[in-house]
C-alpha cells in the first residue's frame, strides 16, 4: 500500500485543483484500512522520499491518529489498527524524532505525543525510557526532537509519581544539553529548563508528603542549576540580539527567569544566596534590552526576527518575566542588602522606561475606547510589559516607600527634563517616555500620597515635590491637543493627586476636564482620561470645588450614556456614581434628575442579559432616588416606576423576555434601597407596583429574579408598611396577604435557592406589622418548622431559624415554646417529632454559620434566653432535647484525609447531648479565639493578636522588610497600624472608614464594647447594602461580651447544681473559660 499512498499524497500536493480534490477524498477512503496508518509513518521516515512528500505524510497520520487510532479521541470515526499495526507505527514515528531535516522531527514529535496522549504509560510503557535513552545519544539531531517531544509530554502527560522515578537520571542529562551550545541550538537548550522547571513544580507539588527526599533532592540538585543560571544570566544579553539572524537566545533567558521565579517560590532557602547576582542580571538584562525593545515595539520601525524554527521569540515576554520574579522578591522581601539607593533609583528608571506603550498598543487603544478603557482598569486581566512594570513600582513603594519614592522623584525630574528638551528639537516622539513615568507614577498615587502624609505628620522632609509637578509642569501639558495620550494622561495623572492640590488650583483642573468633555473634535483617549478623571477629583477635592461645577459636569457625563458601550459605558457610569456621592447629591436638581433617569433605563433596557451592567444600573438609580434635594426622589420613581412595571409584566420565558424580570427587579430593589427611611416610598407606590409583582412572581422560574422579588418586598416592608396593609387588589386581598402566600409558597418550594432571603422578609413582617399578622402567627410558624425538617442549605436555615431567636428574645420565648411543643412534625424519615426538637436540633447545628452581624447576635441572645427558660417551668422540654455533639474521633481515622469512601465506610459520628449544653458550648465559642480561652478582659482578639504572613518565620531564615528610613509612627494602644489601616481602606474599595471600625477591627474599644458604637459615625457615610433598621436594633448596642459574662456568672450563682451539671458535660478548655469567668 506504501506506493498507492505516496501516489494520493503526491496528487494532495498538486495545483490542480479537481486532481487535488480527488486524491483527499481517496485518501479520507483509504483511512479506513488500518495499513494505510503503518504506510504513511514508514513513508515520513524514508530518507530518499521528498521532505514536502513525508511532511504531508506526517500531517496526514495525526489527522489519521486523532480519527482512527483509539475511542479516546472524540474525533474517533473507528477502524482502530490491530495492536501489533500500532506498535509498528509508534516504532516509525519514534525513527522520526532522530531524522536529519528539522521539520520532519518537529512533525514526527507532535504525532508522537498525540499517540503518547492516548497509549502512555499502558500500551507504550517503555516511552519515557526511550526518550531519556535519546537524551542521552549525544547526537543533536536525535536530542533536538526528543527534547521537542519530551516539552509537552512533561507537561501534559507526566504526574509527579511518574517523573520524580527518573529525575536522578534526566537531569543531569539535561544540564549537559543546557551546556553544550556547539552542538545543541538555543531552542533546544532552551526546552532543557523549560523540562526543568517543570521538575522543579512537581517537587514542589510533593514536598508535604515527601518532606526529607525533596529537601534532599533541592539541596543537591537545585544549586547545580543555579550555578549554570548565573553564569549564563551574567552574559551580555546583546550577543542574543545584535548581528544574529534570528532572537533565540532570548528564549533560554525567558526560561530561566520563569524557572527563578518558580524556585523562588517553591525553594527560597536554595536560591536566596544567588539572588544579588540574579537581581543585578535582571537589572542589566532590562537596560541592555530595552533600545531593542523602543525600536521594535515602541517605534515599531523594525520587524521582529522569527526563531530559527519559525515561531515567534517575544522580547516583552522576557520583559514581563524579568520584571515579575524582580516583583516576586520583593514581595517575599528577600534580598534585602541588594536593595541600595543606586539600584533602586536604576530599577524605577528601568520601570519608567518599560512602561512605554508600543506603537500597536497606540494603534489599538486610539481607535477602541473600549480597549483602551479595559487595560487603564484596576480589574483587567489584560497583561503586558506596561502592566507588570506598574506591579513591580507598586510593590516596590509597598516595601521600600521612602527610598523608592526619592527615586520616583529623582526619574520623574529627569524623564521631565529629558521630554521638554526632545519637544523643543520638534521629537514627534518626546511625550512617550513621560507619558510612561505619569502612568506609572499613577498607578502608586494612592500609596505615595499615604507615605507623605506620614512624612508631614513626622516632620520629616517630602520624598516627593507634587506642586511643582502639578502647578508648573502638568498644566503645560494639557494644552498638547495633538498629543492626546499626553493630554490624556496629564488629566488622569491631577486626579489621582488632586488631593495635594490647592482649592484654586483644583478648580482649574476640573474646569479644564469640562471643557474636554464639553468639546466635540477631541480624541478618543482625551476623552475616556478625561471621564476618568472626573472619578478622580470627585473622590479627593474639596466639595466646594466640586459642587459648584457638578451639573455641568452631570450634563456632560449623561450625554456619553447613549453613545457608549462596553467598558467605555461601565466607565461612565461609575462616573456618574461617584459624582452622585459628592455632598449626596444635594446639587442634583429635579431637572436634571429627570434627564438622567431615563437615560439609566435606557442600558437597563438594553443590557438585561450583562449582570454588572444591571448591577451598575441599580445601584445608580439607588444613589438618585437617595438624593436628599426635594422633589427628587418622587422625579425618580415618576421617571423609573411605569417602564419597570411594564417591564414586569411584558416579561415571559423565552429569549430575551426570561432576562427582563430579573432585571427588571433588580433595579426596582435599587430604587426601594434609596428611597426614604422615613415617610415612606410615595403616595400610589405599592397600587402601581402591586397587581404586577404579585400577579407575575408565581410564574417566574429565574432564581435571581425570585430573590430580587423577595428582597424587594422585604425592602417594601422595612419603608412603607402601612401602603401595604392599606392597598387591596380587585378581589379584596391585601398587600400583607399577598406577601404570606408568597411566603407560605416559597416554603413548599423545593427549591431553596430562591427562598434564601425569605427570612428577612419574615423578620421585618414581625417587627413592623406584628399586630396585623399575629392571627396567622402560630401558622406561618408551623409552616417554618415543618420546612424546616428538609432544609438542606445553610443560609436557608439561617432565614427559617432567625424568625424564631427574635421572637424568643423579643419576649414570646414562652409563647413559641409552648406552641412548638404541641406541634407533631413528620420527618423524611418518616418518623415523628415534636417542632421543638426540630427548631432546636436545627439551630445548635447550625448556628456557628449564621451569617451577618444582627442574625449571629440575635442567635446567641435567644440561646441564652433558651438556656435560663431550660430551669424554669416546663425546662424539662428543653433539657429532654438531645442535640449534636462533638465529634467522635476513632483511632482509624485519627490523622486520616476523610475521601468519600472512606466516609461510606466509617461514616461521620457525632455525640449527643441535652440542649442546654449545646447552648453554653454555643455561647462560650463567643468568649474564645482560635479554640483558645479568650483573655480575662473579654475584649477579644483583634488584628494586632493575630499572626500575619509576616511574623512567621520565612523559608529562608530572613524576615519581612521595609524601608529603614520610613517615619517612626506610635500608634494608639488598641488602633490598628498605618499599613493595617491602609488595607482595611483598600479591601472597603478605597473610602475611607470611620475610627470606630478601625478601632473594632484592631480589639480597640469597638471590641470591647461588643460593637462599634454608631452613634459615633458621620451620618452622611454612605453604607449600601445594610440593613438600616436591623443595624438601628437596640441588640445591636449590647455589649456582648460583659453580657456573656453576666450571663454565666447569673446562671452559676442561681442554679449551682443545674449548672454545674451542664458544665461537667464541656470539654476541658470550655470548662476553662467558665472558672475564668466566674472567678475573675
Amino acid at each position: 500500500m506504501a506506493p498507492e499512498i505516496a501516489q494520493v499524497l503526491a496528487e494532495t500536493l498538486c495545483t490542480d485543483n479537481n486532481r487535488r480534490v480527488a486524491a483527499e477524498l481517496k485518501l479520507a477512503k483509504l483511512s479506513e484500512y488500518p495499513e494505510v496508518g503503518l504506510a504513511l509513518a514508514q513513508l515520513i521516515v524514508t530518507q530518499g522520499a521528498d521532505v514536502p512528500l513525508r511532511q504531508s505524510a506526517s500531517i496526514v497520520l495525526r489527522k489519521y491518529v486523532k480519527e482512527r487510532w483509539s475511542p479516546y479521541f472524540q474525533t474517533f470515526r473507528g477502524s482502530a489498527p490491530p495492536v501489533e499495526v500500532k506498535s509498528q507505527i509508534r516504532t516509525a514515528v519514534f525513527q522520526g524524532l532522530s531524522d536529519s531535516n528539522r521539520k520532519i522531527r518537529t512533525s514526527s514529535a507532535h504525532t508522537l505525543s498525540a499517540i503518547s496522549e492516548c497509549d502512555w504509560p499502558d500500551e507504550y510503557p517503555d516511552l519515557l525510557q526511550n526518550l531519556v535513552h535519546l537524551l542521552s545519544s549525544g547526537s543533536p539531531d536525535a536530542i533536538h526532537g526528543a527534547m521537542q517531544m519530551f516539552t509537552d509530554f512533561v507537561k501534559s502527560e507526566l504526574t509527579e509519581d511518574q517523573l520524580l522515578p527518573i529525575l536522578r537520571q534526566l537531569l543531569p542529562i539535561l544540564l549537559n544539553i543546557l551546556g553544550d551550545y556547539e552542538h545543541h541550538s538555543p531552542l533546544t537548550r532552551a526546552r532543557t529548563i523549560a523540562v526543568f522547571r517543570q521538575c522543579v513544580e512537581s517537587l514542589y507539588m510533593v514536598k508535604d508528603a515527601h518532606p526529607e527526599p525533596v529537601k534532599e533532592a533541592a539541596s543537591t540538585v537545585l544549586p547545580v542549576w543555579l550555578e549554570a543560571f548565573r553564569v549564563l544570566l551574567s552574559m551580555d544579553p546583546k550577543k542574543d540580539i545584535e548581528n544574529v539572524g534570528n532572537w533565540d537566545g532570548l528564549a533560554i533567558r525567558i526560561q530561566m527567569v520563569k524557572t527563578l521565579d518558580i524556585i523562588l517560590t517553591a525553594f527560597p532557602r536554595t536560591l536566596v544566596s544567588y539572588l544579588p547576582d540574579f537581581l543585578t542580571s535582571c537589572l542589566a538584562q532590562l537596560h541592555v534590552l530595552f533600545p531593542t525593545f523602543h525600536q521594535f515595539y515602541v517605534l515599531g520601525t523594525g520587524t521582529v526576527p522569527l526563531s530559527s524554527e519559525d515561531e515567534k521569540i517575544d522580547l516583552p515576554q522576557l520583559a514581563s518575566s524579568t520584571l515579575d520574579f524582580i516583583s516576586t522578591v520583593v514581595r517575599g522581601g528577600k534580598a534585602r542588602d541588594w536593595f541600595t539607593d543606586a539600584n533602586v533609583n536604576e530599577l524605577v528608571g528601568n520601570v519608567f522606561r518599560w512602561t512605554e506603550m508600543t506603537a500597536d498598543e497606540e494603534a489599538e487603544w486610539a481607535s477602541d475606547a473600549n480597549a483602551f478603557v479595559a487595560q487603564e482598569s484596576e480589574e483587567s486581566t489584560s497583561y503586558s510589559v506596561r502592566v507588570a512594570s506598574c506591579d513591580l513600582l507598586d510593590m516596590l513603594v509597598d516595601r521600600l516607600s521612602n527610598r523608592v519614592l526619592s527615586a520616583v522623584q529623582s526619574n520623574l525630574g529627569l524623564v521631565i527634563s529629558q521630554s521638554s528638551e526632545a519637544n523643543r528639537a520638534n521629537s514627534e516622539d518626546w511625550w512617550r517616555p513621560l507619558e510612561a513615568a505619569f502612568a506609572a507614577f499613577g498607578a502608586i498615587s494612592q500609596t505615595a500620597l499615604e507615605i507623605l502624609d506620614d512624612e508631614k505628620t513626622a516632620g520629616k522632609p517630602l520624598s516627593l515635590d507634587l506642586t511643582q509637578l502639578l502647578v508648573n509642569v502638568v498644566p503645560g501639558i494639557l494644552t498638547q491637543s495633538q498629543y492626546s495620550f499626553m493630554q490624556g494622561r496629564a488629566f488622569v495623572l491631577a486626579s489621582q493627586f488632586s488631593s495635594a492640590l490647592p482649592d484654586s488650583v483644583a478648580g482649574q483642573y476640573i474646569d479644564a476636564v469640562i471643557s474636554v468633555l464639553e468639546a466635540k473634535d477631541v480624541s478618543i483617549p482625551v476623552k475616556v482620561s478625561s471621564i476618568r478623571a472626573v472619578q478622580g477629583f470627585c473622590k479627593n477635592c474639596a466639595e466646594t470645588e466640586v459642587v459648584p461645577r457638578a451639573p455641568r459636569i452631570c450634563k456632560s457625563i449623561e450625554s456619553f450614556i447613549p453613545i457608549t458601550a462596553s467598558d467605555t459605558l461601565t466607565l461612565v457610569l461609575d462616573a456618574l456614581s461617584t459624582l452622585l456621592l459628592v455632598q449626596r447629591g444635594t446639587w442634583l436638581t429635579v431637572e436634571l434628575a429627570e434627564a438622567l433617569v431615563p437615560s439609566v433605563l435606557n442600558v437597563w433596557a438594553k443590557g438585561a442579559q450583562d449582570p454588572h451592567l444591571m448591577a451598575i444600573t441599580s445601584s445608580l438609580l439607588t444613589r438618585l432616588a437617595s438624593v436628599p434635594t426635594p422633589g427628587v426622589y418622587n422625579a425618580v420613581v415618576r421617571q423609573a416606576l411605569p417602564p419597570l412595571c411594564v417591564a414586569l409584566a411584558s416579561s415571559g420565558g423565552e429569549g430575551q423576555d426570561k432576562w427582563i424580570a430579573g432585571a427588571a427587579l433588580e433595579q426596582l430593589c435599587g430604587l426601594l434601597q434609596g428611597a426614604p427611611a422615613e415617610g415612606g416610598v410615595g403616595d400610589g407606590f405599592v397600587s402601581q407596583l402591586g397587581p404586577v409583582l404579585f400577579g407575575k412572581i408565581k410564574d417566574i422560574a429565574d432564581r435571581d429574579a425570585i430573590q430580587y422579588a423577595i428582597t424587594a418586598l422585604t425592602l417594601l416592608v422595612r419603608k412603607d408598611t402601612e401602603q401595604i396593609l392599606a392597598w387591596q387588589d380587585g378581589a379584596g386581598k391585601t398587600g400583607l396577604d399577598h406577601i404570606l402566600e408568597l411566603i407560605a409558597w416559597q416554603l413548599q418550594s423545593s427549591d431553596e435557592s430562591g427562598s434564601l432571603f425569605i427570612g428577612d422578609l419574615i423578620i421585618h413582617l414581625i417587627r413592623r406589622a406584628g399586630e396585623a399578622i399575629v392571627r396567622i402567627l402560630p401558622e406561618l410558624l408551623g409552616a417554618m418548622v415543618r420546612r424546616m425538617s428538609s432544609v438542606k442549605t445553610a443560609t436557608f436555615v439561617q432565614s427559617l431559624v432567625i424568625p424564631f431567636a427574635y421572637l424568643i428574645h423579643a419576649g414570646h420565648r414562652d409563647t413559641v415554646l409552648n406552641l412548638l411543643h404541641q406541634m407533631v412534625v413528620p420527618t423524611p424519615s418518616g418518623t415523628q417529632k415534636s417542632g421543638l426538637d426540630i427548631l432546636l436540633q436545627t439551630w445548635t447545628e447550625n448556628a456557628e454559620t449564621f451569617q451577618g452581624f444582627w442574625a449571629s447576635r440575635i442567635s446567641t441572645l435567644a440561646l441564652m434566653d433558651l438556656f435560663v427558660a431550660s430551669f424554669s417551668a416546663n425546662g424539662e422540654w428543653l433539657r429532654n432535647v438531645a442535640v449534636k455533639g462533638e465529634l467522635v474521633v476513632r483511632a482509624e481515622t485519627r490523622n486520616v484525609i476523610m475521601t468519600r469512601s472512606r466516609t461510606k465506610q466509617m461514616p461521620t459520628e457525632f455525640t449527643s447531648v441535652p440542649f442546654p449544653v449545646k447552648a453554653v458550648k454555643l455561647v462560650l465559642s463567643e468568649l474564645q479565639s482560635d479554640g483558645e480561652p479568650a483573655s480575662l478582659s473579654y475584649g477579644g482578639v483583634g488584628l494586632k493578636d493575630v499572626q500575619d504572613d509576616r511574623d512567621i518565620e520565612s523559608d529562608d531564615g530572613e524576615d519581612d522588610w521595609s524601608d529603614d528610613d520610613a517615619p517612626a509612627r506610635a500608634e494608639p494602644s488598641g488602633t490598628l497600624s498605618t499599613g493595617e489601616m491602609a488595607y482595611v481602606k483598600e479591601m472597603l474599595g478605597g473610602q475611607d472608614v470611620p475610627h470606630e471600625v478601625f478601632a473594632a477591627l484592631s480589639g480597640g474599644p469597638g471590641i470591647a464594647t461588643g460593637v462599634p458604637s454608631l452613634g459615633g459615625f458621620d451620618d452622611d457615610t454612605d453604607y449600601e447594602g445594610d440593613d438600616e433598621d436591623l443595624m438601628r436594633d437596640p441588640i445591636v448596642q449590647v455589649d456582648m461580651q460583659a453580657h456573656i459574662v453576666s450571663f454565666i456568672r447569673d446562671a452559676a450563682s442561681s442554679n449551682s447544681p443545674e449548672f454545674a451539671a451542664v458544665i461537667g458535660q464541656l470539654k476541658p478548655e470550655e470548662v476553662q473559660v467558665v472558672r475564668k469567668v466566674v472567678g475573675a
